[in-house]
């Protein structure tokens, strides 16, 4: 491990990253600045600063505004690029991280329970609902960690829009999506997926989450950073959007 991945380790420890942590992590590569061996040791960085013990989990995402009933995804969970940034593409391809076999929005994890954190989310009839490793995550105590960039980049806020079964989030029909697994066995499963272009505001919700103690930030390397407590953003926005349904919808 060189200087820059024991330096993020540190950083991340100061903001209150623990060993046996669970973090889920978005991303913005060059809010790093110039860092040795790139993405991999950035990659390095987290996995130290959790511990053998703890789990790292990264969007893999790779829906799409065309993808429909009548356009179904092909998600090969070996092959399919994800379109989120060159730190979780990196991290899906490593030899100890294992990926999620959702068609749309996919989570890859290394860690001590990457099993128990992503199975069956091929079954999960939402994306990101109660079965998805986003709810499981937040369900362990975990955190989000927002390396340069801020709220609209939380998959967990599409958690919440489905708790709460809001109008405007999902396709009113189911597709049939078709899964080519780390065996290359083709499956095939029938689920709901996002609607796009409703512009969300979820940075809305940052100066609550302040308020309320549950977001903090600092800084690793050079990168501007957030962390989150998951169960309690679920916890606090979905309080917030019973009130007001259309809280997270720009305009």
């Amino acid at each position: 491990m060189n200087r820059d991945a024991r330096k993020i380790a540190g950083d991340l420890k100061r903001l209150g990253i623990r060993t046996g942590n669970t973090i889920f992590v978005h991303s913005s590569l060059k809010s790093f600045g110039w860092v040795e061996g790139g993405a991999e040791t950035i990659i390095e960085g987290l996995k130290a600063a959790v511990g053998p013990e703890g789990n790292v989990l990264l969007p893999t995402l790779t829906g799409s505004d065309k993808l429909s009933a009548s356009c179904p995804p092909v998600f090969d969970v070996r092959n399919t690029p994800c379109w989120v940034g060159a730190i979780p593409e990196t991290f899906r391809k490593r030899p100890e991280a294992r990926r999620s076999l959702h068609p749309t929005h996919s989570v890859a994890c290394i860690g001590a329970d990457t099993q128990a954190l992503l199975d069956r989310h091929d079954l999960c009839p939402t994306p990101c609902g109660r079965r998805s490793p986003y709810y499981r995550m937040a369900m362990r105590g975990g955190l989000i960690v927002l390396f340069g960039v801020n709220l609209e980049r939380v998959t967990l806020m599409h958690t919440v829009e489905e708790l709460t079964a809001l109008p405007y989030h999902l396709q009113p029909e189911p597709v049939h999506a078709t899964i080519i697994n780390m065996r290359g066995h083709t499956l095939k499963r029938t689920l709901y997926i996002h609607r796009y272009g409703d512009e969300r505001n979820f940075s809305i919700m940052e100066s609550v989450l302040r308020e309320a103690g549950v977001l903090w930030s600092g800084r690793v390397l050079q990168s501007e950073t957030m962390i989150i407590r998951a169960d309690a953003l679920i916890e606090i926005t979905l309080e917030r959007l019973r009130k007001n349904p259309r809280l997270l919808l720009r305009g």
